[in-house]
């Protein structure tokens, strides 16, 4: 699945928590206020969608990294994801190597027990750490236009971060677009503002000013996906090794697949409609 939680699970720097209020607002803070119960209800909404849509689809994806970069059709299924990889780190594949590494996934039933225990793992995370999303920043809103309102994020003071994860997201700031018809999750950027060290950054440190980027679109009806995800963050950690979150993934010709498809009838459907 690709859809909002994937959003969040890329900004797996983050564990969430804090809340936001005084007992008598003022006309700033009822503005804020405002715009906390906007997102608050688009959450809502990305949960309820993501609980309730269990549309299966095709897609078109260069997902470029420094040490894995590949060039696939990717269909979605009941039993996890099946990757038609056209090129992988510049090299291209033949059709008959693509079909080899198909086939391979298809008969080891460990890797695929593998990727959906990683996939429920993450997907766990995510929605937790969505919940939380409206209570870990003071929010506001900056401006509405063509149907779709922009929000500012920074940093609650208030928020005591509870593990590391949660220090790094405490220390981003950025913007959010929501969709205000469907109140759908349109985009959402920030970069980090501060270092973040550990240790005293012997253990490790992200640098300010690492982003990300992540642009979603409605394919279906109701049904949205992230299209576009750009994350940039930069550091250290034990030795010196390095810390390279460095990813540019576009997603592109989605096509609806039917219910109930099996690994076999996904491989046809790659074969046949993704050339």
């Amino acid at each position: 699945m690709i859809r909002v939680k994937r959003l969040i699970r890329l900004l797996i720097l983050s564990g969430l928590g804090g809340a936001l209020g005084l007992a008598v607002p003022a006309r700033g803070e009822d503005a804020n206020q405002d715009a906390k119960l906007m997102v608050q209800q688009a959450v809502q909404t990305e949960l309820a969608a993501d609980r309730d849509d269990h549309s299966r689809w095709l897609y078109f994806e260069v997902d470029r990294k420094p040490r894995n970069s590949v060039t696939q059709w990717v269909a979605e299924t009941a039993h996890g994801d099946l990757d038609r990889v056209l090129e992988e780190n510049s090299q291209k594949l033949s059709v008959a190597d693509q079909q080899k590494k198909m086939e391979t996934f298809i008969r080891d039933s460990d890797e695929q027990a593998k990727r959906r225990k990683a996939g429920q793992h993450d997907d766990d995370q995510a929605t937790e750490l969505l919940k939380l999303l409206p209570n870990a920043f003071v929010w506001t809103r900056v401006g509405s236009q063509g149907g779709k309102t922009s929000l500012h994020f920074k940093p609650d003071s208030m928020f005591h971060a509870p593990d590391r994860e949660a220090r790094v997201f405490a220390a981003m700031e950025g913007d959010m677009t929501v969709d205000d018809a469907q109140h759908r999750i349109v985009s959402l950027k920030g970069r980090l503002i501060h270092d973040v060290k550990f240790g005293g950054g012997l253990f490790a440190t992200l640098k300010a000013g690492g982003s990300f980027d992540v642009e979603r679109r409605e394919t279906g009806n109701a049904v949205w996906q992230i299209t576009e995800t750009h994350v940039h963050i930069e550091g250290h950690a034990l030795l010196f090794k390095s810390i390279s979150e460095q990813e540019d993934d576009v997603k592109t010709k989605f096509k609806a697949l039917p219910d109930g498809l099996s690994f076999e009838q996904a491989k046809k459907e790659l074969l046949a409609g993704a050339d």
